[in-house]
């Protein structure tokens, strides 16, 4: 029988790209073709940078030749497939890998030989995040640190876990580690030596089964965020807390020896040990290199109110075309009011978290596409559906009106000067989302009541909404050829972000400015006093999340956005109204 074609490699060798994606139905079978294992050939690409196999349910091991044969890579996205139990050969060691993907796979552990890279020397040297929630993991390998010594992310949500690895708390292990994530598992203690995890600033370990938290907790100097829910808390106290008290509180009564805190067995210190800790406390802070941030107390908490569909005279609502089927099936939408984006660097703030935002969860647009419009200028009901190239027009912010297919040659001709001016393979901003059309006859777009196209996913949106500073109401969206609760997720941490931001721009009053030139090119009316945002004095008015539904062709409901169930992980200094 003849080898399974792989056209993709063949275009990437072709030319020397930086970033592949594999994934679409057609991979599955090639896949088993090669025995359940990624191409060869794939390892001959040593240009490659980033690197994503999805959704591949025969992939059970990624094979010989990929440590090797890709040096350069700096992101490995092999999620949703069937690895497991272990990794053979293991990955490593990739000496410039950044990010490593592996959630939603069936690994069961990943012991020495089978397992991340080896320790001695470190098999992932540059590694800063790493995701294996969605797995069977019942134990960590236990030298992890020393494989990873630079991780600043760690994921574990979602497997089998019912402890931690003493090493992973060692002092100096892990000296960067910032997010650790290990929800939905099966934990029956938090060592006291969490402590020694001095950039430690995020911590969930909700959804378990923890009888106690340490005190020691408390010690670590950049704690900012910890999440207990659903554990079952011999402290009653603790318990309540967890569910509705800020960060700031459950620190400070796990410090003052609170009962159940786990120093001692419920045992209030004496004014010597207390004493002690808070010098270890301010010790430590000075070598982490902490500032005087302080946690947000209960007055300046921000409220998010859902509207709901019942409660809006006017709700904003997307038909989906069958036509997006085998393109980008997948769309969420909500609606917010009440951004203050006019005030100092507010509106730049937004835009650049939009950008993370697509940088780290959507994973380069690949796994998901942020569009963000004014809300003033979109005219509804509207429609997603699916054009040929030639017929889907478009006004990209900041161009002229254009066909999609010339748009996308005007930038692979500007992608390909890229490279010869700056003469490396690498590109930039727009361009880097070109091959995520690749093989595509009919590209996505949301279509408003005008008959306008006001969004071209990954690749654009429309001049017709652009955010300006002057925008208070804004319409968000999300689409993804991965799934519904793909684009689920990423709307909440959107959500969540510009709560954040709105919350920092009206706690911090910076002066605003209308000589932007997104003020300048504002049409209208000027906002008055009730519409502005800036005019709110006290800075509790809630920002407002007004439900967005999605039906299909028939008028029946797809998704509803924020359901009860979304939003459900807001921050602790954010209170969702429903």
């Amino acid at each position: 029988m003849a080898a399974a074609a792989w056209p993709e490699l063949e275009l990437a060798e072709r030319e020397r790209r930086r970033e592949l994606l594999l994934t679409g139905p057609g991979l599955e079978q090639r896949v088993r073709e090669a025995g359940g294992r990624l191409p060869p050939r794939l390892f001959t690409l040593p240009l490659l940078h980033y690197l994503e196999v999805s959704g591949c349910g025969s992939l059970r091991e990624p094979g010989p030749g990929l440590a090797q044969g890709l040096p350069q890579l700096h992101s490995l996205v092999l999620r949703r497939n069937a690895l497991g139990p272990g990794l053979s050969p293991e990955l490593g060691p990739l000496p410039a890998l950044r990010v490593l993907d592996l959630s939603g796979n069936a690994l069961e552990a990943l012991p020495p030989g089978q397992g991340l890279g080896p320790a001695e020397p470190p098999g992932l040297p540059q590694l800063q995040s790493l995701n294996l929630s969605g797995n069977r993991l019942r134990e960590l390998p236990a030298d992890l640190p020393r494989c990873a010594p630079r991780l600043q992310t760690l994921n574990l949500t979602g497997n089998r876990l019912d402890s931690f690895p003493a090493a992973l708390f060692r002092p100096g292990a892990l000296p960067l580690l910032s997010e650790l994530a290990a929800a939905d598992n099966c934990l029956r203690e938090l060592s006291p030596d969490v402590a020694h995890l001095t950039s430690l600033k995020t911590l969930d370990l909700s959804n378990n089964q923890l009888s106690e938290v340490p005190a020691e907790l408390a010690d670590c100097p950049k704690l900012k965020e910890v999440n207990f829910r659903g554990n079952k808390l011999t402290d009653r106290r603790l318990e309540k807390m967890v569910h509705g008290c800020q960060t700031k509180s459950i620190l400070e009564y796990l410090r003052s020896g609170g009962r159940g805190g786990g120093r001692g067995k419920g045992r209030t210190d004496g004014p010597e040990k207390e004493e002690a800790r808070r010098r270890r406390r301010e010790r430590r802070r000075r070598e982490s290199g902490e500032g005087e941030e302080e946690e947000v107390g209960s007055t300046s908490r921000l409220l998010l109110r859902v509207l709901h569909v019942s409660e809006n005279p006017t709700p904003l609502t997307v038909h989906v075309n069958a036509a997006v089927k085998d393109v980008r099936p997948f769309i969420v939408g909500a609606v917010v009011r009440g951004m203050d984006l006019q005030a100092g660097n507010a509106l730049r703030r937004f835009l650049t978290s939009q950008t993370k935002l697509h940088e780290d969860i959507c994973e380069k647009r690949t796994a998901a596409t942020i569009a963000t419009h004014d809300l003033r200028a979109v005219r509804g009901p509207l429609v997603y559906t699916a054009r040929p190239p030639q017929d889907l027009k478009i006004v990209p912010l900041g161009r002229k009106e254009v066909k999609a297919k010339d748009l996308v040659r005007q930038l692979q001709l500007e992608a390909e000067e890229h490279r010869k001016q700056k003469k490396r393979q690498n590109v930039s901003g727009l361009h880097r989302y070109l091959h995520l059309l690749d093989g595509k006859e009919n590209y996505p777009c949301l279509v408003d009541a005008d008959g306008d196209v006001i969004s071209f996913p990954p690749i654009t949106n429309s001049e017709k909404t652009k955010i300006k500073k002057t925008t208070s109401d804004l319409f968000l969206e999300v689409t993804s050829a991965t799934s519904l609760q793909t684009c689920k997720e990423i709307m909440d941490a959107l959500v969540l972000k510009m709560a954040e931001i709105n919350k920092y721009t009206l706690e911090n009053k910076e002066d605003g400015s209308l000589s932007d030139p997104e003020a300048d090119a504002v049409s209208g009316p000027p906002l008055g006093p009730s519409t502005s945002p800036s005019a709110e004095k006290d800075g509790s008015a809630p920002l407002v999340v007004e439900q967005v539904r999605v039906l299909d062709e028939d008028g029946h409901l797809r998704v509803v956005y924020p359901s009860k169930t979304d939003l459900g992980c807001a921050a602790p200094h954010v209170t969702v109204i429903r």
